[in-house]
């Protein structure tokens, strides 16, 4: 496999795992304002990011590369309003759908179908991510700013459960 993907893939472990700390830390924004539903939406976020991580990490120890972990970077957003991290979130799944499309750029260029067949998921799960974030932004907008129906999104994000990839490896 050539070098640059492999450290590509290996960067994409620890940006995971940074995406992981990061929607901990907005789910403890949400806690401290009792915004429950909010705080389990991230929760579930972060332990979604954390398996995305596991699956890089099995994806370049069943093709026998060496995993490198680095320093996981602590978040550095300063959340506001309720609006901040909703915002923020729909940015950084914007940033990580940039580096998975340069990881498939680059696994493209040197011809390494299976990494591109392993990012396929990754491709796919990067559309959902985003569509989600906007969604909740724009939910917010229309329905949150009114108590009433910022109590009624925090009772359905309240509802959310975790379901762990199913990606074969």
């Amino acid at each position: 496999m050539n070098e640059k993907v492999i450290k590509l893939l290996n960067e994409q472990i620890n940006k995971e795992l940074y995406s992981a700390y990061l929607y901990m830390d907005m789910a403890i924004f949400y806690d401290a304002l009792d915004l429950d539903g909010y705080a389990n939406y991230y929760t579930i976020q972060a332990q979604e990011e954390r398996d995305h991580a596991l699956l890089f990490m099995k994806y370049m120890q069943n093709n026998g590369l060496k995993v490198t972990l680095d320093a996981i970077a602590k978040p550095d957003k300063v959340y506001a309003t309720v609006l901040d991290p909703l915002v923020a979130a729909a940015e950084h799944e914007r940033y990580v759908t940039a580096l998975i499309n340069a990881i498939y750029h680059e696994a493209h260029e040197n011809k390494d179908y299976r990494t591109m067949k392993f990012l396929d998921w990754f491709v796919d799960e990067q559309m959902e991510e985003e569509d989600n974030a906007d969604s909740m932004i724009n939910r917010y907008n229309l329905f949150g700013q009114d108590p009433k129906g910022l109590y009624l999104l925090d009772q359905e994000y309240a509802t959310r459960v975790y379901t762990a990839p199913s990606l074969a490896l």
